[in-house]
């Protein structure tokens, strides 16, 4: 390396110390959430550049010489050698879900600075490091997904709980995220109609690149234009009540759209549907965020937000918990996902054509997804702390101004009136969930560039299609890749069942999974007490109890590699991730504070409902103790699940490091190939 380009680096260095210090330090009036900006994406840079190339050459050692499974296994549907570019969309596209949109608005109650911290620190250097040494093992052993690499790697026994385990978070994750959609998208028509126009534009695509005869750029620029049309075009839906009507559905109908769509994305090769609509999905997804980082830059808000609230002794107003480890519950994609090993090893291994696109797809979508989480926390930060609680508070309108004005942060119900007249809405009270508030914070934004009076609804309804756009790309590569799993678990009792090659098969396993993750969803819609509601609190549990078990795995890996002096990479991460997993599923299960506590908030359920008059509620109440029971059941579940798998491994890491354990690993699947072989790919 040059003197010239150490000097910018260091200069980089320098520029992002110097904002986190800012962030961290400063407590003045006025702090600019341009310093956010530029924490991030000088930590971007130093980290893909320095550390993620470290890994790919000291620690994996990729080789560019070695064949890759879509092209030793070519098969038309699932392995299907794709561009480099079309599978960082499509990676991008299925691992930026929820996470990186909601949790950081949600966390946003305990002030900027921790989920600021959290998202630089996790994302560089545990959660690029989970995403791309997953990925590489998938490549390195013929695309097997995470549940069948920790039976073969760690034992029979340790494997078969992780993919019992793996497969039932997988269906919980995927109720919820569609859960999301539908109430993002219910009598919404403009959603409606933009992703129901992404369909027939990526089927177009993906049959038009098959043929051989249209270049990727000719299929992107058509792409694009399709996507512009549809983002674009929702809007004058209005103007024609007719056509509109075919676009606006409650959430019933809208259940069952996505229930179909998740069967035929799972189904059709993965060429034809999957693909091209991530890719797609990516553009809007990543040129959405640009145009909200370009606009932080322009306006230069301010962060409205303490850098740290009353609220992280855990009586925050939106969710209770503690800081730690709630914060790093709250914020799972954009940090620390372990939904993305799913990905990781399911859809993404099986497309890659080089070893070296490992890196820049699993590291470098980590750290893009990344600053989607930190303009969240932007969004979210730059309102009124006022208005941020109304919005993400339950209650009546008299009581919630009440109780957020006497926590210190005033706020009046004309305030709020007055908001939500501006955004097109009746009322903004009771908008929990985060996504609402994200799109608030979005509109502020991008209608302080603009001079029109509709500005603000305009971009706010623009921003809740954008993210239910955001969270089916998702669910679409989540249930593809629950069919794998499945189908792994399924092989298990009849052989012919775990064939990824059958058509019967697949389909099989296809209905089976989305009619799983499709009946908690439809209880979620037809019954708002019961259902998915319920399984909300272990959303950001379960997903990082993923991130523990593809830790474990990666820190195995190493070891039988011969890369113990590197298990720091891994091991590190994985002793935080297990202090914060167990330390929240403790708190979720055992806390006496009934907001907290599953166990202590049935109690004081069934306390209620012995004091109530009115047999309706006494009933509701009666169901709600019997949910909070079920979510404590379904915590200690996981939770034991992990924990054996995690001393499954501990102990085989000790066999491995004595010499008390052959060491076996699976070079018999990597075929090389000449870079002549290559090059036509």
């Amino acid at each position: 390396m040059s003197l010239w380009k150490k000097l910018l680096w260091l200069v980089v260095a320098a520029l992002g110390t110097w904002a986190v210090a800012m962030l961290a330090l400063f407590r003045g009036e006025h702090i600019s959430a341009l310093w956010i900006v530029t924490a991030g994406f000088c930590a971007l840079s130093i980290s893909y550049r320095f550390y993620s190339k470290w890994l790919a050459t000291k620690v994996l050692m990729l080789n560019e010489q070695r064949a890759t499974p879509a092209l030793l296994q070519d098969d038309n549907k699932d392995y299907v050698p794709t561009n480099g570019w079309m599978v960082f969309g499509h990676h991008f596209a299925a691992i930026a879900g929820p996470g990186p949109l909601v949790g950081p608005v949600l966390a946003a109650q305990f002030g900027f600075l921790p989920g600021t911290l959290w998202i630089l620190i996790g994302a560089t250097l545990g959660g690029g490091v989970h995403d791309m040494i997953v990925l590489f093992a998938s490549i390195r052993r013929g695309g097997k997904t995470l549940g069948q690499m920790v039976r073969e790697e760690i034992g029979r026994g340790v494997g078969l709980l992780a993919l019992v385990s793996v497969l039932a978070i997988m269906i919980i994750l995927l109720a919820v995220l569609a859960l999301v959609v539908v109430q993002a998208l219910a009598e919404s028509p403009w959603g409606v109609f933009t992703i129901a126009t992404t369909i027939p534009i990526a089927l177009i695509m993906g049959i038009g690149l098959r043929t051989g005869k249209v270049s990727v750029t000719a299929v992107t620029i058509f792409g694009l234009l399709g996507l512009a049309f549809g983002v674009w075009g929702g809007q004058f839906l209005a103007h024609f009540p007719v056509i509109e009507s075919w676009f606006r559905h409650d959430q019933k109908w809208l259940a069952w759209a996505i229930m179909i769509y998740g069967l035929a994305a799972s189904i059709l090769p993965v060429w034809m549907l999957l693909t091209p609509r991530d890719y797609l999905s990516t553009f809007l997804k990543l040129g959405t965020v640009a145009m909200l980082a370009g606009a932080v830059m322009l306006i230069n808000p301010t962060l409205q937000m303490p850098a740290i609230t009353k609220f992280i002794d855990g009586s925050g107003l939106v969710f209770a918990g503690p800081v730690f480890p709630f914060v790093c519950i709250t914020i799972a994609c954009g940090a620390v996902s372990g939904f993305h090993s799913l990905i990781a090893s399911g859809t993404t291994p099986k497309m890659i054509t080089r070893e070296s696109r490992i890196r820049s797809i699993g590291y470098g979508a980590m750290v893009t997804e990344m600053m989607v989480a930190l303009m969240a926390m932007i969004a979210a930060c730059v309102l009124q702390p006022g208005e941020y609680f109304a919005i993400n508070t339950k209650g009546a309108p008299t009581e919630v101004v009440a109780k957020i004005s006497a926590a210190g942060f005033p706020v009046t119900e004309a305030e709020m009136q007055k908001l939500a007249t501006n955004l097109g809405e009746s009322t903004m009270f009771n908008r929990a969930g985060g996504a609402p508030t994200f799109a608030v914070g979005m509109a502020n934004m991008f209608a302080r560039v603009s001079t029109k009076p509709t500005a603000l609804a305009l971009w706010y309804h623009f921003a809740i299609m954008f993210e239910a756009l955001f969270i089916l790309t998702t669910i679409d590569a989540g249930t593809r890749v629950g069919r794998f799993l499945l189908q792994d678990f399924l092989g298990n009792l009849w052989r012919p069942l775990g064939n990824t090659r059958s058509w019967s098969a697949n389909f099989f396993s296809s209905v089976l999974l989305v009619a799983a993750w499709g009946w908690f969803l439809y209880e979620g819609v037809i019954d708002p007490l019961g259902g998915i509601n319920s399984l909300w609190p272990l959303f950001g549990l379960a997903n990082q109890l993923l991130s523990v078990v593809a830790l474990c795995l990666g820190t195995t890996l190493l070891i039988k590699m011969g890369k113990s002096k590197y298990l720091f990479v891994t091991l590190v991460p994985l002793c935080f991730m297990c202090a914060v997993t167990f330390s929240a599923g403790y708190l979720k299960v055992f806390s006496p504070d009934p907001r907290l506590g599953f166990l202590s908030g049935a109690q004081s359920l069934l306390s209620q409902a012995a004091a109530v008059t009115d047999s309706v509620k006494a009933a509701n109440l009666a169901r709600q103790t019997t949910i909070w029971r079920f979510d404590a059941f379904v915590a200690v579940f996981f939770l034991v699940l992990v924990l054996m798998i995690v001393l499954g491994s501990a102990r085989q890491w000790w066999q491995l490091l004595r010499g008390t354990k052959r060491v076996v690993l699976h070079e018999s699947e990597f075929v090389p190939l000449t870079r002549a072989q290559l090059a036509q790919f």
